[in-house]
Formats: C-alpha cells, sequence, structure tokens
C-alpha cells in the first residue's frame, strides 16, 4: 500500500496514542473513573464549541446530506453513529475497569490483540480481502498472543473483550462514511457524555483542585484524545479496517520501548519473543505491497 496522507494519519494516531502514558503517568494519585469522566466531559465540550462556532458550514452541509440520502441510508448513518459511541464508552469503561480490577497487563495486551480481531473482523464483516502474506502476519500474531497470554486465562478474556469493543468500532466507522469524520466525532462524544452523565453523581470522586490535573487532562482531551482520533476516523475513508489494524501495533510498541527505556521497567524474555514477533508480522503483512512498490519504481 502507497504511503499517502491516509496512511499517515493513521500512522501519526497511533504514535500519539503509544506515547499517552507521559501525561497519564503523573495522574496516577487520583482515581481512573475521575481521569475517565473529565476527559469526556471536557474533550464533548472543546468539541461542540469547534462546531457550532467554527465550523457552521459543515455542520449546515451534514444536514443538506442526511436529508439528501434515502430513508435506509439515513437509518444506517444514525445506527451506525449511536453504535460507534456506545463502543467507544464501552471501550473506554472496560479498559478502566481492567486497569483498576484486574490487571494492567489484560488492558495493555488488549491494544496487542486489537489488530489482529479488526483484521479478521473486516474480513468478516465488510469482506475485505486479505492475501496470503497477511494471514501468515495474522499468525504471527496469533502467536505472540500465546506466548503472552500463557497462565493468564482471565487476562487474556478480558483483553479479547476490550479488543473487541474497539475493534468492532473501527469496523463500524469503516462503513460511516457519508459525513465530515470531525462531526460524527462530536455525536458520538455527546452520546459518550450523556450515557456517562447519569454515572458521575455516584461514582465520582471530589471534584480536583490542583493546576496539575487539569493542566494534564487538557493535554490529554486534545493531544491524545481530539487529534488522535479525528486522524484516525479520518484514515478510515481511505484505508481498509485491516491495514489500520496493523497499524495499530505502533501504539502498544511505543508503550514497550518507553518502559524499558524511559519508566526502566523490567522486561521478560517472553516478552522480547513476542513482540519481536509483531515487528515481524508489521513487514510481513505489507510484503505485497513493498513489492509493488519496488516494482512501479523498476518502471
Amino acid at each position: 500500500m502507497p504511503v499517502n496522507k491516509f496512511f499517515l494519519s493513521a500512522l501519526s494516531a497511533f504514535i500519539i496514542w503509544g506515547f499517552f502514558s507521559l501525561a497519564l503517568k503523573p495522574l496516577t494519585d487520583y482515581p481512573s473513573l475521575d481521569i475517565l469522566f473529565f476527559r469526556v466531559f471536557i474533550a464533548t465540550a472543546f468539541l461542540l464549541i469547534i462546531n457550532l462556532f467554527f465550523r457552521k458550514a459543515v455542520v449546515v452541509e451534514a444536514k443538506k446530506t442526511f436529508k439528501e440520502l434515502s430513508k435506509k441510508k439515513q437509518k444506517s448513518a444514525i445506527v451506525m453513529t449511536v453504535v460507534g459511541g456506545l463502543l467507544l464508552v464501552l471501550n473506554w469503561f472496560l479498559f478502566i475497569y481492567a486497569v483498576n480490577h484486574v490487571s494492567l497487563q489484560s488492558a495493555s495486551f488488549a491494544y496487542i490483540i486489537c489488530p489482529i480481531l479488526t483484521t479478521v473482523l473486516a474480513f468478516i464483516l465488510l469482506k475485505e480481502k486479505i492475501d496470503i502474506w497477511q494471514w501468515i502476519a495474522v499468525g504471527l500474531c496469533v502467536i505472540s498472543c500465546i506466548i503472552l497470554s500463557y497462565g493468564n486465562l482471565k487476562d487474556l478474556i478480558y483483553s479479547v473483550i476490550i479488543a473487541l469493543s474497539f475493534g468492532f468500532y473501527l469496523v463500524s466507522q469503516r462503513k460511516n462514511s457519508d459525513f465530515d469524520k470531525f462531526l460524527i466525532l462530536t455525536i458520538q462524544m455527546v452520546i459518550s457524555s450523556i450515557i456517562l452523565l447519569p454515572f458521575y453523581p455516584s461514582y465520582g470522586g471530589a471534584v480536583p483542585t490542583e493546576f496539575l490535573f487539569y493542566s494534564l487532562l487538557l493535554i490529554i482531551v486534545i493531544v491524545f484524545t481530539i487529534i488522535p482520533l479525528f486522524l484516525n476516523l479520518y484514515a478510515l475513508k481511505g484505508l481498509n479496517s485491516s491495514t489500520v489494524g496493523i497499524l495499530m501495533y505502533t501504539n502498544p510498541l511505543i508503550h514497550f520501548f518507553l518502559a524499558i527505556f524511559y519508566f526502566k521497567e523490567s522486561v521478560s524474555v517472553a516478552q522480547v519473543i513476542s513482540y519481536s514477533l509483531i515487528l515481524i508480522s508489521i513487514v510481513v503483512f505489507n510484503m505485497t505491497a513493498f513489492k509493488n512498490l519496488r516494482h512501479n519504481n523498476v518502471r
């Protein structure tokens, strides 16, 4: 696959998410659920302001486009948007629960197996083609996951559920391509806020007063939520879901290298072998694209 603006958008999104821990680690003293609440609420406010005050033409055009669609396509657009919002908030809830009540490993491992499930879901639901090299890459990823999950079946179950929620989100938004992605993201965040709002009074802690909390939350909202989500949704307009799924490995790989070289965490031999297989699988997955690019250059 040629390197184009869609490829670079997807890659940039996952690179940004890979560095998420740099902003999240200083907030370890705050409840994870509070971070989730404020992340969603502040992101929704930002997105609404941007769309209602600076992108009115896009909103008007979206209304016009929606009215021109057939009843069937209107229903599909509504369903895909609502489903996307539900999957997004479900994924974030499950991730927080896994970190707080299962293990950090299970939450991180979810985004390692997510590309595999996304590739398979795209093959099953969207009928996207997977060539022999891509199947081999999927096989290598499965082996790497088996190595990482050995002896941790409970963690693996939670990881699969988290990965499936995000995988279904990516696939559903691949089909939801009739409208501006930034506007769709705004609507989905509004849906997420509506879902979370009733839980905030009962499950939210005391309102934080520290400057550190809100300054880092702004960074998390703008740099690690709005920008990468938009880039990811935009990339789905020009890339198939399986390619986006493989590029997703950039995220856990960056986490892996940060853990070793920045946070100085210990790494097992199994992890080294598993992540090495993931690197190989990325190269194998794009083998056909590399051959085509080389052939075009020769010509």
